[in-house]
């Protein structure tokens, strides 16, 4: 695997000084078209030069032998086009606006006469995309600036777009807060976010670390299906986002946003109205510190926000439960219209028991709970919602001359959560305080080989912190439970479900997550060589997670009612459902990502196009500092075989140093031949650049984000989860094997616990891919509508799931033997793990096994959409976007 990785770089670095340092320049557009005489005729050696009015920065072409010209890798923002050639008047056109990735068409046709005369055309460029064949809808300044947003959350504009919806995906409390987004049905961690052309996904879950806020914005195009191939590390959609750049003249804001509780009205089922206060303030500025040369931009926003809104609802015992009394809790009136019968095998007699069966700790907890007069036990408490957030975008941009151009951006993004825990009712531990930090630097660089190769270079670095302290409550043993260890110090988690109550059900534990500094190096060379435009690029990313999990150290405990037909009930009895305790899960991943691709936009004919590329996308597995992977084997299980890494372990487990183990450091093998073929067509039916009919198909990789593998460090002898059915509150560790296992340390003698949880996966995994194509008709009305349709059209191969490999068997409802032990009822929850097919064949090593969990990549999925889209671009201060999606 080291000579493989050595190759790979070496390559690359050869590729990076072939193409002199070029750069994934996707932040930026184009501008493209044919000169003409006013007869029709093509004309060559025109010179056309683009002047960004805001800034002054210039670029100049000569046109081909067939009048064709590109100006590639142009900065977004406003701009006037120059087109002179001796013999003919010069053209001038003002207006032209260019947004991020687009490629407008000015075809400009030149008049007789003195160079000396001007001929001026005020009007923005054609909105019709005549070059690239993918689908799309670019959020310009004036959205993302007077849109209302809830919270000014940019992503939150994503789902105008269209095609794009809520997602299902891994956001949660160990990543900057964010939302999910599915684009054309794509996975909802499946959209690669770019922020001045630099890679902007957190490796955790892959998806978004923070955008700026909308004042320090400025634009942001949603792009999908038959992207070209300088696209790829994500398969649904990219977000390509662009920070505000200063200009020649100083500009700048201040703003204020408020909502407080007083306007708010009172929810149906609170006592009384929320408490809500959040404020929103901040400012930019922007402008020249050398004219024409160099400019700042730089921008704050902080969000502080107070709220104790009364609306959760949770149930206690009743002052008659503690009596023994359940009829009241167990009648119509408290189960939704059904009585309930509770168990007289557990003492009930007319649905009353002698006080003295409750368990000492149950009552110990009931002791803290706060009371209540509602005969059913109906409570409700509030949870504290107060966050302080802090956002800061500074950007120098430096036109160091007429052939190179620089910027250098840095994001601190700061986000602290208080607990919502008040020190007095337990029902509000349920997130503990945390902070938040992500800082995001990015450099680029974009040099003029000659009029016709334009390179970009970016380098970025992305940094991600989040610390979570532990709340200080009560641990089991400080309780009153026998045998259990606090590994976790005093907290605990306590499930009683249905008409009960929640203990720690959120993220009220101890965790902590250090990614980066991830680097990101892309880069592009755009070479115009008559008619066609070649691109060539290549990129690496590299990530790296610390990441330590506080989840399953506190020891949880679960109570469905079960026992005795309500699960109050069983809380009160101490007969828990469920219990499960494991050690801190810590790991250390880190993974290369390499990308080479090429591609040629090949104007065939004045109104046809080709697009062709190919993309070299390889996957390499990710790798573990201290090597923590596991990997299971069903046929070294029945072969009887051990492992030489840690000699106790079970039959049919191995680990990274045993000679089984035929991956290296990794959880699955790589693959190196994996390319990525894009194709489209664009055709211009009158020759006007008013309408087109485009068509792509393409091929675009996926990968698994760095979460998808935090099971291998659940899985002995790294993090030893263990679940056990049916335990005693007061003595959970009372019926298994040795009692108490914990506190484990991994040690090559170490004891493996009985039935505990692994993760494994194939060495043989097949990354997931998508096969995207689409069919498009733009059509531009008057100076500033557009009307489109598409097509969207993909599916998935290799779509990761899980496998159990340890399923538990159902046996029938008789009375049976396993391994010598009689049970009354053969199949009861009382011998799951004894059911459970590994245990049935070898009981002497299937002890140690309960669920063996496999990543399955035999998964499909396919999305078929049809896209509509209507679009007025700004002008006498009105724009408009609508658009409607029908797909399945």
């Amino acid at each position: 695997m080291k000579k493989t990785l050595q190759v790979v770089f070496l390559g690359f670095v050869i590729f990076s000084r072939v193409c002199s340092l070029s750069a994934q320049a996707v932040a930026t557009a184009q501008i493209s078209g044919t000169v003409k005489d006013q007869s029709g005729a093509v004309l060559a050696g025109v010179d056309v030069k683009a002047t960004q009015t805001a800034t002054g920065a210039t670029r100049t072409v000569i046109s081909s032998e067939d009048g064709g010209y590109v100006l590639a890798n142009l900065p977004i923002g406003p701009y006037m086009l120059e087109v002179s050639l001796p013999g003919f008047r010069t053209y001038v056109q003002t207006g032209i606006v260019l947004q991020v990735n687009s490629n407008p068409t000015i075809d400009p046709v030149l008049s007789v006469g003195q160079v000396s005369e001007t001929v001026e055309v005020q009007a923005d460029a054609a909105l019709v995309e005549t070059r690239n064949t993918g689908v799309g809808t670019v959020m310009d300044n004036q959205r993302v600036l007077e849109l209302p947003l809830n919270g000014r959350q940019v992503t939150e504009l994503i789902f105008l777009a269209g095609m794009a919806t809520p997602g299902v995906g891994s956001n949660g409390v160990r990543n900057y807060p964010t939302v999910v987004v599915s684009v054309a049905g794509g996975q909802g961690n499946g959209v690669t976010y770019l922020l001045d052309g630099a890679n902007h996904n957190d490796p955790y879950n892959s998806l978004n670390f923070p955008l700026p806020f909308p004042d320090a914005l400025q634009e942001f195009k949603l792009e999908t299906s038959g992207m070209p191939a300088q696209y790829g590390y994500h398969s649904a959609a990219t977000v390509n986002a662009v920070t505000k750049s200063g200009t020649n003249e100083f500009h700048g804001s201040l703003f204020e946003f408020v909502r407080n509780g007083v306007f708010n009205a009172r929810n149906f089922f609170a006592p009384a109205r929320d408490t809500l206060k959040r404020n929103q303030f901040g400012g930019v500025i922007g402008g020249p510190i050398k004219q024409d040369k160099l400019f700042f931009f730089a921008g704050y926003q902080s969000t502080l926000q107070r709220s104790d809104p009364p609306t959760s609802i949770a149930y206690v015992p009743t002052a008659a439960m503690l009596a023994g009394d359940f009829t009241t809790v167990a009648s119509p009136a408290c189960n939704g219209g059904r009585q309930v019968t509770l168990a007289a095998s557990q003492g009930f007699t007319n649905n009353q028991i002698s006080p003295a069966r409750f368990d000492p700790v149950a009552l110990k907890i009931v002791s803290l709970l706060p009371t209540t007069g509602d005969p059913c036990g109906k409570v409700t408490f509030g949870f504290k919602a107060n966050r302080d957030e802090h956002l800061v975008v500074t950007r120098l941009d430096y036109q160091q001359s007429a052939k190179q151009s620089l910027f250098g951006r840095m994001t601190i993004s700061d986000l602290n959560v208080q607990s919502t825990y008040d020190q007095k009712n337990p029902l509000t531990l349920w997130d503990t305080a945390a902070q938040y930090r992500v800082y995001a630097l990015a450099l680029g660089d974009t040099y003029l080989l000659g009029s016709n190769i334009v390179t970009s270079f970016r380098a970025s670095a992305t940094r991600l912190g989040i610390l979570k302290p532990i709340e200080n409550f009560y641990s089991w043993a400080s309780l009153g439970a026998r045998n259990v260890s606090a590994l976790s110090g005093e907290t605990i988690r306590l499930t009683v479900s249905g008409n009960g109550f929640i203990i720690n059900g959120g993220d009220a534990q101890r965790n902590a997550i250090h990614s980066g500094p991830s680097a990101n190096l892309a880069e592009d060379v755009s070479i115009v060589s008559g008619t066609h435009q070649v691109g060539l690029g290549g990129s690496y990313i590299h990530t790296l997670i610390n990441f330590l999990s506080g989840l399953n150290p506190p020891g949880n405990m679960s109570f469905n009612g079960s026992v005795s037909g309500l699960p109050m009930v069983d809380f009160l009895l101490g007969t828990a459902s469920g219990w499960n305790q494991g050690n801190f899960n810590t790991f250390y991943l880190r993974q290369n990502a390499f990308a080479l691709y090429a591609q040629d936009s090949w104007k065939v004919m004045p109104r046809l196009t080709v697009n062709y590329g190919l993309r070299w996308e390889p996957y390499l597995a990710p790798y573990s500092r201290p090597k923590a992977f596991t990997h299971f084997d069903p046929d070294l299980f029945a072969q009887g075989a051990h492992s030489s890494a840690f000699v106790n372990a079970p039959a049919g487990l191995i680990f990274p140093s045993d000679p089984q183990f035929t991956v290296g450091n990794h959880p699955q093998g790589n693959k190196l031949n994996l390319f990525m073929p894009r194709i489209g067509l664009v055709w211009d039916p009158s020759g006007d650049g008013r309408m087109t009919v485009r068509a792509a198909y393409g091929m675009f990789a996926e990968r698994q984000h760095y979460q998808a593998y935090a099971a291998f460090t659940a899985s002995p002898p790294y993090g030893n989860n263990i679940v056990l059915t049916n335990v005693s509150l007061s003595n959970p560790w009372g019926n298994y094997p040795g009692v108490n296992p914990f506190p484990l340390y991994l040690d090559r003698n170490m004891t493996f616990p009985s039935f505990a949880i692994y993760r494994t996966d194939p060495f043989d995994y097949k990354p997931s891919y998508m096969n995207q194509w689409n069919l498009s008709i733009q059509r531009q009305l008057g100076a500033d509508w557009l009307l489109a349709a598409n097509y969207v059209g993909n599916n998935t191969i290799h779509l990761t799931s899980a496998r159990q490999l340890n399923p538990v068997q159902f046996l029938g409802l008789g009375s049976c033997a396993i391994n010598g032990v009689n049970y009354a009822t053969c199949s009861t929850t009382n011998n799951t793990n004894q059911r459970r097919l590994l245990y049935l064949q070898n009981p002497a090593q299937g002890q140690y096994y309960a669920g063996v969990n496999q990543t399955d990549d035999g998964g499909t999925a396919s999305y078929n959409g049809l896209f509509l889209s209507v679009q007025k671009r700004l002008n006498h201060g009105i724009s408009a976007l609508a658009n409607y999606t029908w797909s399945h």
